[in-house]
């Protein structure tokens, strides 16, 4: 009562004398009963304890006296950058245990398929032979088309509910969702799931397994190795951003070299092929350990074997039709299958991740934008949210129009033979080369062996191509051709004899060379590529044009199998030296800084979308002049009308 009735005489007197007795010290800004303030009426005892729960509010709210700015943004773009590198490997690893899966079931099942007793006692009446046929005909022809539907499986797919409002975006409440971005680490998942669908077939060989899966494993074969192309590009081009990001924070002032990302491009690109041509050697595990135990000697499948090498037509004739000394258990044959389909659902594990990158489009763990928790296991996105919207929304038609414009660019039409001979060559050296001169003289049984030789030299040899980093970039790849013109006539010039064992060496170091010449080929391509083609928004659309001409050449390959061998060898070797001089034509171009013919990529219609950005420093990419931001030093010039071409002189590399 005595507290109370000192309140009431302070709200109608004012403040009282310091010698008025007081009650306990009340919180700083607290209102009394009738709402008066008290804060010119404390006594000194109790503006000390009124100090002391500030003090104790500032300890604990207040910044961290220990606090390093600088350091913590250093640690958090190291962690960025360790997130690149593990995107990079788990991609590349995923690559090579899908490669080879296929490549070493597909060996395994044309082995057991081949052999006469085999397919009567196990398969009498479904005419396996003929169903191989199929099987091949499906992987091999139905990429023609690819190239209609590659990019739009990159950038669509299904229709998803609307998102939170994301950083510099806003969301008007009516706005539909757009079909959500598929994106290039989903395009490689759906792609390695359709690997492992492949391999699920074989539990139960039939018409109608085999077939559908080999048309469907041909429909992703192009989109699976562009998302792989255009994701280590990504990832080139965010590591440089995580290891220069003060530099980022002054780019309006001074701007980057045009180059600058070119030496990441050039290491993962080495990193990616150095694992992915070990999968030559994975695919002949199931050979090595299991398949090899049935076989025959090489007296009896060569017994009618004439000529090999350069005197042989077709594909090995002569060849015995019964190469199994005896037939390989079910039982065995489902551990085998099992366990090559355990190797292509932890490729898709690998591949997988949760349902959307960070805001910085890698998933380093955490969250989702939408703030939901991610579900990740290796492989980050490789888009930030917003290039995802700016990249869907340019249109389907656009879509589907880009990949032929983009033909028009003189660079890439100069290095359209190299592509083509890109596909003759690997597809040669796993057919041509290791049976009409490795088997025929040294047997079936050591085809393994020779297939692993090349395998190993190209992963090995991979590394090569990190002397771009010193040397001028197209070194590596005229030092691949050389290799490869000099072996191409060497087999033009030799035949083997059959059943001579003594010409194992020779053969080993042959391959051991083609190896050697395919690793600065593949590299070497895929690097220019990156070097010359910078923006995001035109990789997917290259790359896809490079694997697509890849396909075509996969396809001739196919079709030749029943040509004589010198006229294989002729037209590879042709087909070698005008890849040479047009590639060397087009440097020549780029040398003299002739204009390019691009296509303009339109600018995305968010307001149709229902998107609208709310600062001027998004991610927005419009057209050719203000994409990506990375090269355009020259300020290329737009085109004014729908067929009107930009210049690009930004991309030009002299």
């Amino acid at each position: 009562m005595q507290n109370i009735w000192v309140q009431d005489l302070r709200c109608q007197h004012g403040p009282s004398h310091p010698d008025t007795i007081q009650g306990p010290p009340k919180a700083p800004m607290e209102k009394d009963i009738d709402g008066c303030q008290d804060g010119a009426k404390t006594v000194p005892s109790a503006m000390l304890g009124t100090e002391g729960t500030d003090s104790q509010l500032d300890d604990f709210v207040g910044a961290n006296p220990d606090y390093n700015e600088e350091e913590e943004e250093q640690k958090y773009f190291r962690r960025k950058r360790l997130g690149v590198i593990k995107n990079v490997v788990a991609a590349s690893l995923a690559g090579t245990l899908t490669y080879s899966v296929y490549l070493g079931l597909l060996q395994m099942q044309l082995i057991l398929h081949y052999d006469e007793t085999y397919r009567e006692v196990k398969y009498s009446n479904i005419r396996l032979e003929d169903i191989d046929r199929k099987v091949l005909m499906g992987i091999n022809v139905t990429p023609v088309a690819a190239l209609l539907y590659t990019p739009i499986l990159i950038r669509y797919g299904p229709a998803m509910p609307r998102p939170a409002r994301l950083p510099g975006m806003a969301t008007h409440p009516s706005a539909p969702c757009p079909g959500r971005f598929f994106g290039t680490k989903w395009a490689m998942f759906l792609a390695v799931g359709i690997y492992a669908l492949f391999v699920s077939s074989n539990y139960w060989e039939r018409y109608y397994t085999l077939v559908p899966s080999a048309v469907a494993i041909g429909m992703v074969i192009v989109p699976l190795w562009a998302s792989m192309g255009t994701y280590i590009m990504r990832m080139a081009q965010k590591y440089y951003e995580y290891v220069n990001y003060k530099e980022e924070q002054e780019r309006e002032r001074q701007r980057a070299p045009r180059d600058a990302c070119n030496t990441y491009i050039i290491v993962f690109q080495t990193v990616f092929y150095s694992c992915f041509h070990l999968s030559f050697v994975c695919a002949q595990m199931p050979m090595v350990f299991f398949l090899n135990n049935y076989l025959y000697q090489l007296n009896h499948t060569l017994f009618a074997v004439k000529h090999c090498g350069t005197l042989s037509h077709g594909t090995l004739p002569g060849f015995n039709k019964t190469v199994l000394q005896s037939l390989p258990r079910s039982v065995s044959l489902i551990i085998v299958e099992s366990a090559l389909m355990a190797a292509a659902f932890l490729a898709m594990l690998v591949v997988s991740a949760g349902a959307g990158g960070d805001r910085d489009g890698l998933d380093d763990g955490g969250t989702s934008p939408d703030g939901a928790p991610q579900v990740l296991v290796l492989c980050g996105a490789a888009y930030r949210p917003m290039e995802e919207i700016d990249m869907r929304s340019i249109g389907w038609g656009n879509i589907f129009q880009l990949p032929f414009k983009h033909m028009r660019d003189y660079r890439l039409r100069h290095l359209f033979p190299l592509f083509i001979y890109s596909g003759f060559e690997v597809l040669f050296v796993c057919t041509g080369f290791s049976l009409n001169y490795g088997v025929c003289a040294l047997g079936l049984e050591r085809l393994a062996y020779l297939l692993m030789a090349y395998g190993f030299s190209a992963s090995v040899c991979s590394s090569l191509a990190l002397c771009t980093l010193r040397l001028r970039r197209h070194i590596p790849l005229l030092a691949g051709a050389f290799i490869h013109a000099v072996l191409l006539v060497t087999l033009f010039c030799w035949a083997p004899e059959p059943r001579y064992l003594a010409q194992a060496p020779l053969l080993y170091s042959i391959a051991a060379l083609w190896g050697t010449g395919s690793a600065l080929n593949k590299t070497g391509i895929s690097i220019l590529l990156g070097m010359l083609y910078k923006k995001k928004e035109r990789q997917d659309f290259i790359f896809t044009i490079y694997h697509w001409w890849q396909a075509l050449a996969i396809f001739t390959v196919y079709l030749w199998s029943g040509l004589p061998m010198k006229a294989k060898l002729s037209i590879m070797l042709l087909t070698l030296v005008v890849a040479v001089g047009t590639y060397l034509w087009m440097e020549q171009k780029v040398a003299w800084n002739m204009e390019v013919r691009l296509p303009r990529i339109p600018r995305p219609r968010h307001k149709t979308r229902g998107y609208r950005y709310l600062e001027d420093n998004s991610d927005e990419t419009g057209s050719d002049g203000d994409g990506d931001k990375e090269d355009d030093d020259t300020h290329p010039t737009e085109a004014t009308r729908e067929n009107e071409l930009p210049k690009e002189d930004g991309e030009r590399l002299g």
